[in-house]
């Protein structure tokens, strides 16, 4: 593959009908529960596994949060390089692993964060991935800054999908999705750093590097020699 090394692949793991099959029971009894529950997660599967089920079978984009008491999601002004992440819109991931990484990682405790979450089409559309990669601040790293966090079930109706975009001879299809109206999420699940399988991946970045990098992309500007 043509990604660097650095690039995560998702854990493998088996999703056999028995697994499933208690996945969607309980996405059922959640729904039955009424507004937004916290659900009684017991299973002997991983929570990511269970996320990741959510979203790639069952139509769901996911939001992770260090805020435990969101009832409605407003769209709002983001902050992004990105022309699809610009946008004043309400942002989840279409992904289980991407959602918790901003879950667990504790945002008041890093100076910046970087991080993606991309499949890959070659030619035939034969689609490879999910890849990812995760880096926070590497002065924030010797600190452990991490968190319990909540991730959110949000219906997938509203939102639109970034637009895939050409890398080499593959399209690029980002797992970000953007909805423009307010959002009620359809349940909660409480995750805990020990739940995401790559904390011990995460990545650290030198801040005032990856803020030239920046101000290049925006401005224009020559690009910086250190980079």
């Amino acid at each position: 593959m043509i990604l660097p090394d650095y690039w995560l692949t998702r854990p493998n793991l088996p999703l056999d009908e028995q697994t499933k099959t208690a996945f969607d029971d309980l996405l059922a009894s959640a729904a039955r529960a009424g507004w937004c529950p916290e659900i009684g997660y017991t299973l002997p599967y991983p929570r990511w596994q269970f996320l990741c089920y959510a979203a790639d079978q069952r139509d769901i984009a996911l939001h992770g949060s260090g805020d435990a008491g969101i009832d409605l999601f407003e769209p709002r002004q983001s902050n992004d390089l990105n022309e699809f992440g610009n946008q004043k819109a309400v942002y989840a991931a279409a992904d289980g692993l991407w959602a918790m990484f901003f879950a667990v990682v504790d945002r008041s405790r890093v100076g910046s964060v970087t991080n993606a979450c991309v499949r890959l089409a070659d030619e035939a559309g034969e689609m490879h991935g999910p890849y990812y990669v995760f880096s926070v601040s590497k002065s924030a790293l010797p600190g452990r800054p991490w968190r319990t966090g909540t991730v959110y079930l949000l219906p997938r109706a509203s939102f639109i999908t970034q637009t895939p975009f050409p890398f080499g001879d593959f399209q690029v299809h980002v797992a970000q999705l953007a909805s423009f109206e307010p959002v009620q999420p359809l349940a909660k699940l409480t995750v805990t750093p020990e739940d995401f399988p790559f904390l011990a991946q995460i990545r650290g970045h030198d801040d005032e590097r990856l803020q030239k990098y920046a101000t290049a992309l925006e401005t224009g500007a020559p690009w910086p020699d250190d980079l």
